[in-house]
């Protein structure tokens, strides 16, 4: 079985690797070449010499090679195009509404630094969350795009590597879509780069992009599918198996998620297709049964330890909260079009999606309604019809638990049923129109390359017909550029080292309020100095209550001081201590080994949060841009 030929014997194809045959799918392959000019012969006179221009023009030909160079330098360029806002300030710029997440991936940038420069162990860290550490490989800490970017953060600092990491994480899935289906599965250029456009910038990635670098870096999915594929007819199972092991090891310590929504599409495609033609699983079961069992083997043992930690290690947790998995998509969201885009709207698009970085449909009108054409215009298609179930499958357990229209509750979902199995568990169901978004691609892909070879009508109105549908379909949901907002600089007090004389190895900086999920700055902080000193609390995943094997949440043990002081800081009411608040918040400032509690002069109700704090430690001072107090002699063992 294979999922290349929808009707005849597929075209072998002369670049494919030796020990397997081509995989495509559709039959012929179509590729784009310059036509020759018909050679002219005048035998009886002598050809006048070409002008300098002339003979230039014939020089110049859109070779392949430069066809592709264009088309990745258009992936780029629009990728620039999209992060121009974050682009013109790193550090000062964060995405508008929301700011967490991106200061949480500056904190795992950081912490690559400090596992290549020093060794640190790579998937826990107690360098926030002291002293109960997080989890990390339970945190998607991105050790496989950290890493390579440790020269840019040291460089230029973690911001810099975040809008770099997102500005790659789009053009580079586009290229490497553009590569596979071009090189490998659909072999039409102009094809492969409208799917190729769909799948690094449809409005699923622009949500991602304000905030989830690891989601929308997916340059090795496309590989993935390929080599999948590849395995159903491969000669060489062994080596084709390995191959996908290493993809797979690479995939996973960028983002487990979406590599289990790959397996899960894969297989939900190849099913579509074995229940249309069960011929086909004759040829393929042995190679793909023994390509898949070495390929498990390898990546198992690669991963086997790593995901120890990330299940059985400490500040492990199992699923996710209910709050999160509660996240689905409203029927709706697919017609219309996603807020960052160029027909989108913020206010209309509100209670269609869990909220802003989880935009995962949002088609429009236009391209949904053009897919549903493309799929009733090509249904004799086995490979379009098992394209549609796929999407539509996940589209609908996209809509997570309850299926609702307009924010309407109107049928229990059957996510229902799945979201407390293993694995599934920790998944968060909206994504799932991720894949319904590639789904739509391919689709895109099949449809213009089938457009471009129809007979018996003029070619090139056929053409433009088909621009037309695209730029109808895809233009109310063309890119645009972040919408973002300023962020508070890191204070002098941290940039200019003068915390360096008050903070040991094993002691916390703890910053007023408290880092939590609302309040992620002090992460920057410490990302800035490449993690140099520890702070208590933060944004991340981790068991309820800190024990390990119990359900996830976001944030830590709970914190009276904490919650204390969050609350000053919206509401900017002083609350009066009492003697018995103080003892319990001074054995919280214990706990965390405090060595000074700092406060940004500039912090929101600076005022009524220096006076709460005094009533807990005594008078602080000014040092620079903030007020200070050393409470190394309150915190201390003997104290």
């Amino acid at each position: 079985m294979t999922p290349a030929e929808t009707r005849g014997a597929s075209t072998p194809d002369a670049a494919a690797p030796t020990g397997h045959r081509a995989v495509t799918l559709d039959p012929p392959s179509v590729t784009i070449t310059a036509e020759p000019e018909p050679a002219t012969t005048t035998p009886t006179t002598t050809e006048a010499p070409a002008t300098p221009g002339a003979r230039r023009a014939r020089r110049w030909r859109w070779t392949r090679r430069r066809i592709d160079l264009t088309v990745y330098g258009g992936f780029l360029l629009a990728a620039i195009w999209v992060t121009s806002g974050i682009w013109v300030d790193p550090a000062g710029r964060v995405a508008a509404l929301y700011s967490s997440d991106p200061a949480q991936v500056q904190f795992f940038l950081a912490h690559s630094v400090r596992v290549v420069l020093h060794g640190e162990f790579p998937f826990f860290t107690e360098q926030f969350n002291y002293p109960d550490g997080v989890n990390l490989m339970a945190n998607t800490a991105i050790l496989a795009l950290g890493i390579p970017m440790v020269p840019v953060t040291l460089l230029f600092g973690p911001a810099v590597s975040f809008v770099t990491l997102v500005t790659l994480g789009l053009a580079g899935t586009a290229a490497a879509w553009y590569r596979v289906l071009s090189r490998h599965l659909i072999r039409h250029r102009p094809a492969a780069a409208v799917a190729a456009w769909f799948c690094g910038f449809s409005p699923a990635m622009l949500s991602h992009a304000n905030w989830h670098p690891n989601i929308i870096s997916q340059f090795l999915l496309p590989f993935i599918v390929w080599r999948v594929l590849v395995l159903t007819r491969s000669a060489r199972p062994v080596r084709d198996g390995v191959l996908l092991a290493l993809l797979v090891t690479a995939q996973a310590f960028i983002n487990e998620e979406i590599l289990l929504f790959t397996a899960l599409a894969l297989g939900v495609f190849l099913i579509a297709v074995v229940v249309q033609q069960r011929e086909r699983w004759t040829t393929a079961w042995r190679p793909l049964g023994a390509g898949l069992a070495v390929c498990a083997a390898l990546a198992g043992a690669l991963l086997a330890y790593p995901l120890w930690v990330q299940f059985a290690g400490p500040m492990a947790y199992h699923g996710l909260s209910d709050a999160v998995r509660d996240y689905g998509n409203d029927i709706a969201a697919f017609f219309a079009p996603g807020s960052p885009t160029f027909g989108g709207n913020e206010r209309a698009n509100v209670n269609l999606a869990p909220n802003y970085s989880e935009e995962n449909a949002f088609f429009g009108w236009s391209l949904s309604l053009l897919v549903v054409g493309i799929v009733v215009w090509l249904r004799r298609d086995v490979i379009v019809r098992a394209l549609a179930a796929t999407g539509l499958f996940f589209a609908v357990l996209s809509l997570g638990e309850r299926i609702s229209w307009w924010d309407r509750e109107i049928a229990t979902g059957p996510w229902e049923l799945l979201v407390r199995l293993p694995l599934l568990d920790a998944v968060v169901p909206t994504r799932f129109g991720l894949i319904t978004g590639v789904t739509v691609a391919i689709l895109l892909a099949y449809a213009v390359r089938r457009a471009w070879a129809l007979r018996g009508v003029d070619r090139r109105t056929a053409r433009k017909l088909t621009a037309a549908g695209l730029v109808l379909a895809l233009l109310p949901i063309a890119p645009m550029p972040l919408q973002v907002t300023t962020r508070e600089p890191v204070p002098e007090f941290i940039t200019a080292d003068r915390w360096r004389k008050y903070v040991g190895p094993d002691q916390t900086l703890v910053s007023v309020p408290v880092p939590a999920m609302g309040n992620t700055d002090p992460m920057r902080w410490a990302a800035s100095t490449n993690l140099d000193f520890k702070i208590p609390g933060g944004y991340f995943l981790a068991p309820r209550n800190g024990v390990t094997g119990d359900p996830g949440r976001f944030g830590g043990r709970p914190s009276g001081i904490g919650e204390m002081l969050r609350e000053v800081s919206s509401t900017g009411r002083t609350p009066k201590l009492d003697d018995r608040q103080r003892r319990r918040y001074l054995d919280e400032l214990r706990h965390w080994n405090a060595a000074v509690v700092v406060l940004p002069r500039d912090e929101q109700n600076a005022e009524p949060l220096r006076r709460t704090v005094e009533q807990l430690v005594g008078p602080g001072r000014q040092e620079l841009d903030v007020w200070l107090w050393d409470v190394r002699k309150l915190t201390s063992r003997s104290a």
